[in-house]
């Protein structure tokens, strides 16, 4: 691990030298100094020859020439070497301001330099006008420059490209520079919660067609790519996949998603329907854009927890809301066939989802409520160890007679633990499980037998 650290920063210290070479020679070039080279583009980038490091796979993979690097390289300059920029406070002998052609942003708070897309044209360009204009047209264009990940535009200064700020999102701070997985937390943005576990497959319990089903999920997430490249199924089988998870709540779906992205290597996240879903008409499609675009690329596991507020089946159309609503399921379908990653939807009810929407799915996985024998297992294996159980505690009767949710029982289970620590004894009394599932029976408004 150490090591990969430092290979890492070796190749971004190089890629530094070499832009800093770069902007040297530019400013030389630029004010007729005596220069080694007479074009910028005879100082050759750092070679790309080490597949393990991130940040040279990122160039390789999004096949970055010259005039890619140097506009992503500046993105780290404030982070990484700001007194680089220090050759762009220079100021003009004339007019006694900063050269305005250098088109930096100086921040009023620090004073520190902030580069713009115009800076990028002065290094890559000079003043040749023609080269510019190629070089404008070509970033505002660029599948990965022109957006709002790379590029702010400050709207509140006049029209130049000197308003177009060059500031890499935290994502890409995150996967390029501290080599770290990227977990949104703007809420605004990306309304989803990203959800793990430290628990493990042994306390999953379900039934054994259930976890077959499971098994076969985890087994696409992990293999499904290289299914369709070697057995040359690409223009069959799309790359994604597609799950359903139907049952009443509390029957381990959540725990069971969180349980893939562990065993996958994958990034799991719930995504909030209240954040998505709107009254407005398009608003609920731009939320789902939202939530696509910045998955898109990442190979996240995307939950949709009671997924029916969104995919529910529609009823009669009485107005033009409930035509969009068809719309909006109709673009949700195409967006969720075509992501690339693993797609859960969550529903309490199979029969609430949309026929449309449920022939897309691959598998259709039924989460039942727990029979007495894994509702002995579920209590036995809840409470801590360090706890005893009361010589009036019958967990075999329990199990049989009350009828629980996993979910009910940890519920239960934390509320005799707390009811324990508060005597200030390890003991698990009969009453306070009694106690406990009285509670839980009245949440779902039922009577304790």
């Amino acid at each position: 691990m150490q090591i990969k650290k430092v290979m890492e920063e070796t190749f971004i210290e190089k890629e530094l030298q070499w832009l800093a070479d770069v902007i040297i020679a530019r400013m030389k070039i630029y004010f007729n100094q005596e220069c080694q080279v007479s074009d910028i583009h005879q100082i050759s980038p750092t070679p790309i020859n080490d597949p393990d490091n991130q940040y040279a796979y990122f160039l390789k993979v999004h096949n970055m020439n010259f005039e890619d690097r140097v506009l992503l390289m500046l993105a780290w300059i404030p982070y990484l070497k700001p007194q680089l920029f220090d050759c762009f406070q220079v100021k003009n002998s004339d007019t006694g301001l900063r050269f305005s052609e250098f088109g930096c942003i100086e921040n009023s708070k620090d004073g520190s330099i902030q580069p713009t897309l115009a800076t990028a044209l002065f290094i890559l360009a000079g003043d040749d006008i023609n080269s510019r204009i190629e070089l404008a047209a070509y970033f505002t264009r660029h599948p990965f420059f022109a957006s709002s990940l790379f590029f702010h535009k400050d709207e509140s200064s006049g029209p130049s490209f000197s308003n177009w700020i060059i500031s890499a999102s935290q994502e890409y701070l995150d996967r390029l520079i501290f080599n770290r997985n990227f977990i949104p937390d703007d809420f605004s943005t990306f309304p989803a919660t990203h959800i793990s576990t430290s628990r493990t497959w042994d306390e999953l319990v379900l039934d054994k067609t259930t976890m077959q089903q499971i098994e076969e999920i985890k087994i696409w997430v992990k293999y499904g790519n290289e299914i369709r490249e070697k057995w040359m199924l690409n223009e069959k089988l799309k790359p994604g996949y597609r799950a359903l998870f139907y049952g009443p709540s509390g029957c381990g779906k959540t725990f069971t998603a969180s349980l893939l992205g562990k065993a996958t290597g994958k990034e799991v996240y719930c995504i909030d329907l209240s954040m998505v879903v709107s009254k407005y008409i398009g608003e609920t499609e731009k939320n789902l854009s939202k939530v696509f675009e910045i998955a898109e690329d990442k190979d996240w596991i995307l939950f949709f927890d009671e997924a029916d507020a969104l995919f529910g089946k529609r009823t009669g159309l009485k107005d033009a809301h409930d035509r969009y609503a068809n719309q909006e399921v109709a673009y949700l379908l195409q967006r969720i066939e075509n992501y690339r990653g693993l797609v859960i939807l969550s529903t309490n009810l199979k029969s609430n989802m949309d026929d449309a929407f449920a022939r897309r799915f691959q598998s259709m996985v039924r989460f039942s409520l727990p029979n007495a024998e894994q509702r002995e297992r579920l209590w036995r294996e809840t409470f801590s160890p360090k706890t005893q159980f009361a010589p009036s505690v019958d967990i075999k009767m329990i199990s049989t007679k009350y009828e629980l949710t996993g979910g009910s029982i940890l519920n239960v289970v934390q509320y005799c633990s707390i009811l324990s620590m508060s005597r200030g004894e390890e003991i698990i009394r009969n009453e306070d499980i009694l106690e406990g599932i009285r509670r839980e029976f009245m949440k779902e408004g039922k009577i304790m037998g």
